[in-house]
């Protein structure tokens, strides 16, 4: 298996394509990068060294990597400010209020915990774009390493100060309302699948006045008890966990919890794409301007714009990309389908505990107006779509090839909007469907999205059908 290397970093399988030699090449080429930047923006002459923040989820490969990564950089003349097991947006956090030069996290986010990787950020606390992680393989590639002599080298140190941070900048956004939320009396199940938010989300949740928190898997050991992605096929425990309990709802997280799902007190999935879209009307009722999500994303963000009359933009998929389209429309609320919910009033970054605090206030708002309430009732609040998500493998088709392919896809399809942004997406009256190859495996990843599950998966299946066979000509 070979390293996967992307915007957020590099990722793969501790001992196999994750290894200390790679490893370390990148924690020198990153030091290298994060020196020359700092350089760049220093208009004065500065004696301070580079600072780096780094953060690690649970995996029990963290703290071996952390240790080699952070004396790597204090080689390289980096002071090193560890602040331990937390979760990703902490770590973007903890960047821009430390006015660090960038920042390390240490988690391979809902992969297996066999893999690990290195999330790369930049002074803004947010992750690279596309040019600086151009500028920074070149440096690896061409091992353009800076290291620091015997006395100039770098330190480590320690802060643990950020969680409580963290908990304090959401529950100052002005939207929240701990009294309101407390008065619902709410009993909560929270899943944080022992990853890094085992002990910051139950604590955020007491805080945000949740009367009952039932913790689950949040011990923190990084021995995830099952699939750590939050979607539906990996939840039937948490489901069963929650029946049990008889807890209004539960808020699951993933390992680095920057993803958010929520089920419904009747085991039903509120739905991960559904997470930003009610987040979203809440948000847009105190604080009115455009929104934003990924291509692959529902329409239901599109409708609760349209509501609030406000414009929603669409970015290539990827966090780095929406948050780019969010800085320049001047959105206020915006995020990916996936459960991830960005809030620029807090940060660049998706944001789980952000997204906590906004989808417990929307439904504590509900229940008021609406006397009471579960959120089963909450969910049917919304628009109601679909999606059906399929993939097919392209063997030796090329890039340039697809896009001959995703051509004449769209013209068999006239009375589509097509959209070539990023792959190819068909915006139809009642449904769309994104075609869109993987940056890293030799496949095209296909949704759809439309009133009814049937009407999605035949949707879906029309148009991996369409690829089949054009791939077959070429």
């Amino acid at each position: 298996m070979s390293l996967m290397i992307s915007v957020s970093g590099i990722r793969g399988v501790v001992g196999d394509s994750l290894t200390p030699k790679n490893l370390t090449t990148f924690a020198m080429a990153f030091a290298s990068w994060v020196l020359r930047n700092k350089t760049a923006r220093t208009t004065t002459q500065q004696a301070e060294k580079a600072r780096i923040i780094i953060g690690r989820d649970t995996r029990p490969t963290g703290r071996a990597i952390g240790n080699l990564i952070s004396n790597t950089l204090v080689l390289c003349g980096c002071d090193v400010i560890d602040i331990g097991i937390a979760t990703t947006p902490t770590v973007e956090i903890a960047v821009a209020d430390e006015g660090a030069d960038g920042g390390l996290i240490i988690t391979a986010s809902h992969n297996p915990v066999s893999w690990n990787a290195l999330k790369m950020l930049n002074h803004q606390g947010e992750f690279l774009s596309g040019m600086e992680v151009d500028e920074l393989l070149e440096i690896a590639e061409k091992e353009l390493f800076v290291f620091a002599h015997w006395d100039t080298i770098g330190t480590i140190s320690q802060n643990d100060r950020y969680d409580e941070l963290h908990i304090q900048k959401v529950l100052q956004l002005p939207c929240i309302d701990p009294e309101a939320i407390a008065a619902q009396h709410f009993r909560v199940l929270v899943d944080c699948v022992e990853g890094a938010g085992y002990s910051i989300v139950p604590k955020l949740c007491k805080k945000l006045g949740i009367e009952s928190v039932v913790p689950y898997a949040c011990g923190g050991s990084g021995l995830f008890p099952r699939n750590p992605e939050p979607i539906e096929d990996n939840l039937s425990i948490t489901i069963s966990a929650l029946k049990e309990s008889k807890c209004d709802f539960a808020l699951v997280v993933d390992p680095d919890v920057d993803r958010l799902a929520v089920i419904s007190e009747d085991g039903s999935l509120f739905g991960e794409e559904y997470t930003l879209v009610a987040c979203a009307d809440f948000y847009l009722t105190k604080n009115i301007g455009p929104v934003a999500n990924n291509l692959s994303s529902s329409r239901a963000l599109r409708d609760i714009a349209k509501k609030h009359g406000v414009a929603c933009y669409s970015a290539k998929v990827g966090e780095v990309n929406v948050v780019e389209v969010m800085k320049q429309m001047d959105v206020v609320i915006g995020g990916e389908g996936n459960g991830g919910v960005i809030l620029p009033e807090l940060h660049y970054g998706r944001d789980a505990l952000a997204g906590i605090a906004l989808f417990v206030q929307a439904f504590t708002l509900w229940r008021t107006e609406n006397h009471g309430g579960s959120l089963t009732q909450f969910r049917q609040h919304f628009p109601d779509y679909v999606m059906s998500k399929q993939k097919i493998t392209l063997g030796s088709t090329d890039r340039s090839a697809l896009e001959n392919i995703f051509t004449d896809i769209a013209l068999h399809y006239p009375h589509a909007k097509a959209d070539t942004l990023d792959g190819l997406k068909l915006d139809f009256a009642d449904s769309w469907v994104h075609l869109r190859p993987s940056n890293t495996e030799p496949i095209v990843r296909i949704y759809a999205e439309a009133p009814s599950k049937a009407r999605a998966e035949e949707l879906a299946s029309q148009l991996k059908h369409d690829i089949e066979q054009r791939t077959l000509k070429h």
